[in-house]
């Protein structure tokens, strides 16, 4: 398995250095890198919370956090926030991640787990850990994407040491976090990656959703280069670990 996770990343590599080297002016932002706060439960402010499912008991519980949001609020409209609310209630039911889904963007920065990057002049390669989610950032223009997708179509350019993202063509499917924030086909993503010295960056995502909310909103973050020895992605095909729950109600036979 990590032989196969090796060739995924050297391929990805050898193609887009074949390219011609990075251009001196820009940063470096090569390396495996990871969030490490509580974004993923939630991106808003919030207080530790007890586990959905009682039987996990602290396992299962979310941790508090001061959130992510510029603001403290994700600015919903009025029927959006009540699918909120009722998505938050349905969590491990509704949440894609409970089910091994693409986790689209921008969650796919912060889940708990690290992610790598491959740069050049005129690609740039994101491989996640997370069910082997990959995204490619196009430094030169691109055609509008013809269907949407999990981690939709990424177009890059510099602005000075600051690398910009635009995201779109992106599914209704993802959600933000396990909390329920979620968004519709709509959903355009601005990123940006500020070197902070040689281990940090500092990441920014400004969500454009008209049908969801009432204006763009932002949330913002450091990320942090992992610098254990030997450190490499790991696969995690989460796939495998739920097959049961998407499949099992189609046996014939209920599994013992």
């Amino acid at each position: 398995m990590l032989l196969r996770k090796a060739v995924l990343f050297f391929t990805a590599a050898a193609l887009i250095f074949a390219e011609g080297p990075r251009a001196a002016s820009h940063p470096n932002l090569s390396g495996i890198w990871q969030a490490l706060n509580e974004a993923n439960w939630d991106l808003e402010g919030h207080t530790a919370r007890p586990s959905p499912v009682m039987a996990m008991g602290a396992l299962g519980a979310a941790p508090g956090s001061l959130g992510v949001v510029e603001g403290g609020e994700i600015p919903y409209l009025p029927a959006a926030l009540t699918q909120r609310k009722e998505n938050f209630a349905k969590r491990m039911e509704l949440d894609p991640e409970v089910k091994c889904y693409l986790p689209g963007v921008p969650r796919a920065a912060y889940m708990p787990y690290p992610f790598q990057i491959v740069q050049s002049e005129k690609t740039i390669f994101i491989g996640y850990e997370y069910a082997n989610a990959t995204r490619t950032i196009f430094m030169e223009k691109r055609e509008d994407p013809p269907v949407d997708s999990w981690m939709g179509q990424s177009v890059g350019h510099w602005e000075g040491n600051t690398l910009v993202v635009e995201v779109t063509g992106l599914n209704d499917q993802s959600w933000f976090d396990r909390s329920g924030n979620f968004h519709s086909d709509s959903l355009k993503v601005v990123e940006r990656y500020t070197p902070n010295g040689p281990n940090a960056i500092n990441y920014e995502a400004t969500i454009e959703d008209p049908k969801t909310f009432s204006r763009p909103w932002k949330i913002s973050m450091p990320l942090y280069r992992r610098l254990d020895k030997n450190m490499q992605l790991l696969e995690f095909k989460c796939v495998e670990f739920v097959e049961e729950l998407l499949y099992g109600k189609y046996r014939q036979k209920p599994a013992n």
